[in-house]
């Protein structure tokens, strides 16, 4: 009785009930994840100088070298950030993927940030090969990658987006992703590759998506990397994948798109192959 009578306030005769005072609410935990990896080459061999990794963050190093990153979130959502650093030393070679899928999922306020910085020596080459990045409705996202080359260093890269989880005939309706890509030469823009979707972009017709739920961009920077033109259109025959590749000034851009993903994913295999030397990481076969 006297808990129920601290909320009654009595005026002009007449009792009100006073709600209680409700408990400020707890801001919601975000996921927060860095690392930091080197690489420096001896006698011709490439090897892991450094590795620093916090909060969601992590980065397993194989023989390879291979550097094989994994958000033990799960996943990323509003408010999520990532930070991801890669510094390759003159003359390395290193491979960089992620375990699995990246998934995005829906956003109750703001947006997921995720930044990329990668910087190659002279002589230096990367093969920044991460697996898919899933989006969920009313997902929201930025992605920003920077490659940053010395004047002969190489690379190659490669980004999937999958809308939605296609194996359960999901189709969003409303996203806001924004993924780019910039690659710098001595500072010097020398490529950018940028992506932005949403609603608009999501709709079924010719200036939309046109029905495609899974899109990936290649980009290879190197000298001569134009010659592989012939061999890339060559492959691009995969059925349900639509592809383009174009080449020129010592680059090479390959974009496809398909309704589901089990094609285009051969379809990227195939061309990856032609594409580097080395099998593909691991874990895209696990």
């Amino acid at each position: 009785m006297i808990e129920a009578a601290s909320f009654l306030r009595s005026e002009g005769g007449m009792s009100q009930i006073i709600a209680p005072p409700q408990p400020a609410q707890a801001p919601m935990q975000r996921s927060i994840g860095e690392i930091r990896a080197g690489y420096e080459a001896t006698s011709g061999v490439t090897r892991l100088n450094g590795l620093r990794q916090a909060g969601s963050a992590r980065a397993i190093s194989l023989p390879g070298p291979e550097l094989v990153l994994l958000n033990t979130s799960g996943g990323l959502t509003g408010g999520d950030r990532q930070d991801i650093r890669l510094s390759l030393g003159p003359g390395t070679r290193v491979t960089a993927t992620t375990q699995t899928a990246e998934r995005i999922y829906k956003s109750s306020g703001g947006q997921a940030e995720i930044t990329l910085e990668m910087t190659l020596g002279t002589g230096a080459h990367l093969d920044w090969l991460p697996q898919e990045t899933i989006l969920f409705e009313r997902s929201a996202a930025r992605r920003r990658t920077t490659f940053h080359l010395s004047p002969n260093a190489t690379c190659l890269s490669c980004e999937t987006v999958i809308l939605g989880r296609t194996a359960m005939g999901e189709v969003l309706s409303d996203v806001s992703f924004r993924d780019e890509r910039l690659f710098l030469r001595e500072n010097r823009p020398v490529h950018f590759e940028p992506l932005h979707l949403n609603a608009e972009a999501l709709r079924d017709t010719p200036a939309g998506l046109a029905g495609a739920r899974v899109l990936s961009g290649i980009v290879m920077l190197s000298p001569g990397a134009e010659d592989a033109i012939g061999p890339v259109r060559a492959l691009l025959d995969e059925p349900g994948v639509q592809g383009a590749a174009s080449g020129f000034d010592g680059r090479l851009v390959v974009r496809l798109m398909a309704k589901d993903n089990w094609p285009l994913r051969r379809q990227l295999i195939r061309l990856l192959t032609v594409l580097r030397p080395s099998p593909l990481p691991r874990v895209w076969h696990s």
